[in-house]
């Protein structure tokens, strides 16, 4: 029998079984519509192993971004991941405050470099000393001003903790290229080969005007900068990556699961082609392309899917659209595959959260990666709110991957018939979605019409709406909410570092820093440096990497080199698409 009448018999035998088995079953138990859904060959009827899905580490990576799942040896310290990576996001205060919080996280065998999360100030390019944040600083990250900030809080990294030796990782993304330039001028000064320097900016400021907000500059000016900072980081931090991009921000901004698909993939293409405009070869800086992760949620098998269709659609797109060569250019860096999301935690019954990020951790094992059990159960009590919760995470990570044997194998359901029609259907959609995008001009048109915003948020109002009219299910939010379910807590065993008497002074005592560093400088010098960057950010061939790093090392503040640009290339306002 040929595979056309295996089919054939197939479809007429599910007829049948639905027929005299689903739907009496159904109908006794008052159902209306199928409870249960069954898959067959018949969903996946030109399936190909070699085409859709391949072998670990290999075209179109459908399987996995690589061939091994990495668990850590059995030692002291020993973290998920087993890579050199920055630490927690983190960050908070004043340069010291953050300082000190590296210190102890050391101490207690956190040792991993910096992943900084910065004021919203510093991530809007203004400086502590302006009247406008007044109230902000240091609230939901650290205050950066000057290189002088980050002297003070890499007093934490030296020695074998020294930049050299540690991954460093910074959440900013329209004064990117200003950090990144500190972060340089603060290894020469410790005397530090730019080839050694590993880590990631965010750098992705495309999804900042699609869903998260701290954007500054107009996008094509903003992929003016980007385009900067491309060039740079390829001809001298090879070992830097060039962004870390994604589409969780999009995700939990309200976008469906395939529009953050096509979005991410929208704005990747955005930012390979500045490099191809530049003369570079794809494969030259596309392996440096990071992504910070995905949304997710709690629908399990749906998100397996999803990075699933992820990886072969950025594979075909390097290879069918760039040219890439190298298997290297083609696949997703990302700490993380499958997860539950940040959006499903929930304040009410807090600690139901950890479960939830367990089934995200089964699903991110059976997506082809690592089961990170992510975020903590604390997620939205606040950042980094207990050293207790992040115990939790870390020891379920630790007992999928040490006692489940669950990494012993790499995407355990390829071929299965109903994961792999899902497969299809999410990539499917994401491609139609992306042809919309692509018709408009792209990823900073769509931005520039509002395209994309207004597509995130009608979504994000039907999200709203299904909770609302109990059509998505929240356990303990919408269901389940009587007066006799109990709020179970864990005890709290670590007070966190950050009193309150620290945040009430954090602010003051960053503009008596900064009041002192433009005191001590050479103004002079600065004033002279600023206006060669006005000149040169008029030239749109000329990289203004090298200016900012100038800039650094005269201790220019943020806001200072922000407002040059500014006045160059303008701002951007929500309403400009109105």
């Amino acid at each position: 029998m040929d595979n056309k009448d295996k089919l054939a018999e197939i479809k007429e035998k599910k007829e049948e079984w639905e027929e005299k088995a689903l739907l009496p079953a159904a109908k006794r138990f008052g159902i209306e519509k199928r409870p249960t859904e069954f898959h067959t060959p018949l969903d996946i009827p030109d399936f190909d192993f070699l085409r859709d899905v391949g072998f670990p580490g290999q075209y179109p990576l459908t399987a996995a971004s690589y061939p091994v799942n990495l668990v850590p040896r059995l030692e002291k310290g020993a973290k998920p991941g087993g890579l050199r990576r920055a630490g927690t996001y983190s960050g908070y205060g004043t340069p010291e405050d953050t300082r000190d919080y590296y210190r102890l996280m050391a101490k207690l065998m956190y040792t991993g470099g910096p992943n900084l999360a910065l004021d919203l100030p510093t991530q809007c390019g203004y400086d502590s000393d302006n009247e406008i944040v007044e109230g902000e600083i240091g609230k939901v990250g650290v205050a950066v001003d000057t290189l002088r900030d980050f002297e003070v809080i890499f007093e934490a990294f030296t020695g074998n903790l020294d930049l050299d030796k540690i991954a460093t990782n910074m959440t900013i993304n329209a004064p990117a290229n200003i950090l990144v330039a500190m972060y340089v001028a603060l290894a020469e000064k410790r005397g530090i080969s730019l080839a050694k320097l590993k880590g990631t900016p965010q750098n992705d400021i495309l999804k900042e005007f699609i869903s998260r907000g701290t954007y500054i500059f107009p996008p094509r000016p903003s992929m003016r900068m980007f385009r900067d900072s491309l060039v740079f980081f390829t001809e001298s931090l090879p070992a830097m990556n060039i962004n870390g991009f994604g589409g969780a921000h999009i995700r939990e901004g309200g976008a469906t699961r395939e529009q953050e698909l096509a979005f991410t993939m929208a704005n990747g293409i955005a930012y390979l082609q500045e490099g191809i405009n530049a003369g570079l070869n794809i494969d030259a800086f596309a392996p440096r392309f990071s992504f910070v992760g995905f949304g997710g949620s709690m629908e399990f098998f749906k998100e397996i899917a999803f990075h699933r269709a992820s990886r072969r659609m950025w594979a075909k797109i390097l290879k069918e659209r760039f040219g890439a060569k190298k298997s290297e250019s083609m696949r997703i860096r990302s700490q993380y595959t499958a997860y539950s999301g940040i959006s499903t935690t929930t304040k009410q019954r807090a600690l139901n959260n950890l479960t939830r990020s367990v089934i995200g951790a089964v699903a991110g094992v059976l997506s082809g990666g690592p089961p990170l059990a992510f975020p903590p159960y604390d997620e939205p009590l606040g950042l980094g709110w207990s050293l207790e919760a992040r115990q939790l995470a870390e020891d379920a990570t630790r007992i999928l991957m040490y006692e489940t044997g669950m990494c012993d194998v790499l995407d355990p359901l390829a071929g299965s018939y109903y994961v792999e029609s899902l497969t299809n259907e999410i990539e499917e959609a994401a491609w139609k979605e992306l042809e919309k995008v692509e018709g408009i001009g792209g990823s900073v048109a769509a931005i520039e019409n509002g395209y994309m915003q207004r597509s995130i948020a009608k979504s994000a109002a039907e999200r709203q709406s299904r909770i609302e009219k109990r059509e998505d299910i929240i356990v303990g939010v919408n269901c389940f909410t009587e007066e006799y379910e109990l709020d179970v807590t864990t005890s709290k065993m670590v007070e966190h570092p950050y009193s309150e008497e620290k945040r009430y002074d954090a602010e003051k005592k960053q503009k008596a820093n900064l009041a002192e560093v433009k005191r001590t400088r050479n103004n002079r010098e600065v004033t002279r440096l600023l206006g060669e960057l006005e000149r040169a950010a008029k030239k749109d061939d000329e990289n203004l990497m090298p200016l900012f790093v100038n800039l650094a090392r005269e201790y220019a503040t943020l806001q200072e080199q922000c407002d040059v640009l500014r006045g160059v290339f303008g701002e951007w306002q929500m309403d400009s698409f109105v």
